[in-house]
């Protein structure tokens, strides 16, 4: 197992370099210009201001020597500066990241629950109405558009019925607690402000169940498809035949063996929703990564944009590493596999 760690380990630097590479590439081979975004257009005209801004910002370099030099830069860990906030954008993303990890892990802890319950009734009442409504809702979470559900949520929920509050991560009214964590729920706990707290999770809970819509849908149909396999199992059949409860037949002896292959799932889910929160965090005004890549695509901020897709890149590559290890500690099977191959 140490052995296999330490080969996932060395393997990473080498291939976040290739994300680094083809998102350094790509910003850079765009026919958009983006001193427009520096500069803005009246001054592209003026031959003098576009000469030294390409100066001081390194564009006036080739490409092979922009790319050495931000390697190098990279090294020390400075990400770059934004050409639209003008601050380091290794520091606007230490800002920004605690939102976007803040609200989707509130979307994982949603879509998990709700997908394992759903899972376990469809099979449960295979082929029966309880089986084909969790089918219909893992179709709709994994078929709606995102966009479409949150303006759909929004007119529904805060709008028309006012149960809950309308875009943003705290009440507009209530200043942002004290950063400490980055992660409001804690901050405000840390400060001791209940109602900040409050309003926190309130605001939290429509953006949370519409990222988490999709994690529903995806485990629901992953979780039916393993209990299926697993319930057909003997021992599934001598547990019954000894008069174990069905409960405990669902929970305890099939669900356990059937989450195994949910775990792949799960770790891939939670890369996605780093990255793929941008609509979402865009229809509620979430000051998190999402938006952030929004803004810096717009502008043609190239060093946010990369800054964006290392971060998206390193969260697919730790979670893959961690969902395989906690598949190893959890099916022995693994590391026999692994032992046999060594």
């Amino acid at each position: 197992m140490l052995s296999y760690i330490a080969r996932r380990l060395i393997a990473m630097p080498f291939l976040l370099l290739g994300v680094i590479t083809v998102a350094f590439l790509l910003t850079h081979f765009t026919t958009a210009d983006p001193l427009t975004s520096i500069i803005g257009e009246r001054q592209m005209n003026n031959p003098a201001v576009v000469a030294a801004a390409r100066e001081r910002w390194g564009l006036d370099r080739s490409l092979p020597e922009q790319y050495v030099v931000y390697l190098k830069n990279l090294l020390s860990g400075d990400f770059g500066t934004s050409f639209r906030t003008r601050q380091p954008v290794a520091q606007d993303l230490l800002v920004r990241l605690p939102a976007t990890l803040e609200l989707v892990i509130a979307a994982m802890i949603i879509g998990t629950l709700f997908g394992i319950a759903l899972g376990v009734i469809a099979a449960r009442f295979q082929n029966r109405a309880p089986d084909n409504l969790a089918r219909l809702v893992a179709l709709f979470g994994s078929s709606i558009p995102v966009f479409w559900l949150g303006l759909v949520v929004l007119f529904i929920f805060s709008v028309q019925l006012g149960w809950l509050p309308g875009p943003g991560r705290i009440d507009s009214r209530m200043p942002a607690p004290p950063f400490v964590t980055g992660f409001y729920t804690i901050d405000t706990l840390l400060d001791g402000n209940w109602a900040a707290f409050r309003s926190v999770l309130a605001q939290m809970i429509l953006p949370a169940c519409v990222l988490g819509w999709t994690v529903t849908g995806i485990v629901s149909r992953m979780v039916r498809a393993s209990m299926l396999d697993v319930l057909s199992q003997e021992y599934i059949l001598a547990a019954r035949a000894k008069g174990a409860g069905e409960l405990r037949i669902l929970l305890h002896h099939a669900l356990r063996n059937a989450m195994l292959p949910t775990l792949t799932i799960l770790g891939f889910s939670f890369a996605y929703l780093i990255t793929g929160a941008i609509l979402t965090e865009t229809i509620f005004a979430w000051p998190g990564i999402g938006s952030y890549a929004v803004a810096a695509a717009r502008g043609l901020d190239h060093p946010a944009i990369i800054g964006v897709t290392i971060v998206g890149g390193m969260a697919f590559l730790i979670s893959n590493l961690v969902t395989d290890i906690t598949y190893a500690l959890v099916d022995p099977r693994v590391k026999i596999g692994a032992r046999a191959a060594q």
